[in-house]
């Protein structure tokens, strides 16, 4: 891999709240190096309202932000990526489109916030979590020595992240 911005696709099924997350995360941690999009398998055609309160509470832009088809990335004049990464389990199960240029994916689950129930609290305490799980992981993959890891290294380095505990909320069991 060569001293270069990466294109970098998140996907999930709608495009509403983790993926969008990601997006914004990663086009901060890794601005210069990384340029972060989202898309969907069936998108929901608005983004979570929640996930926009999060992400400016946070103080990112949120003007990128709207849920989109992930055939969009797939069509004539796209950006080539250069990793795909899915972050809910219904995208990483379908068939994904053939991306141009063969990028690099790797599963990076996180529970659905806009599927938490509860209180209004709870539920956003659930994209508070989302975020947290994504920035950890988006955190260790921008560190990554991109240009001294070989592919397979890199494969490997990428399930390992998806695999962290550092997406993982602790048990109360656990000391």
């Amino acid at each position: 891999m060569t001293d270069r911005i990466y294109n970098v696709l998140f996907l999930c099924t709608g495009n509403s709240a983790r993926s969008i997350i990601a997006e914004a995360i990663l086009n901060r941690l890794g601005q210069g190096k990384f340029k972060a999009y989202s898309a969907g398998s069936q998108p929901k055609g608005e983004v979570h309202p929640y996930t926009l309160q999060l992400l400016k509470g946070m103080n990112y832009d949120t003007s990128f932000a709207r849920s989109k088809n992930w055939d969009e990335f797939a069509a004539p004049g796209a950006p080539q990526l250069d990793f795909v990464f899915t972050v809910c389990d219904n995208a990483a199960a379908e068939a994904c489109p053939v991306w141009p240029g063969q990028p690099m994916t790797a599963h990076w689950g996180v529970p659905d916030p806009a599927a938490a129930e509860g209180t209004e609290s709870e539920r956003h305490f659930a994209f508070a979590d989302a975020y947290r799980m994504l920035n950890n992981r988006i955190s260790v993959f921008v560190s990554l020595p991109m240009t001294s890891l070989d592919k397979l290294s890199l494969q490997k380095r990428l399930d390992e992240i998806g695999k962290s505990g550092a997406a993982t909320r602790p048990s109360p069991e656990v000391a």
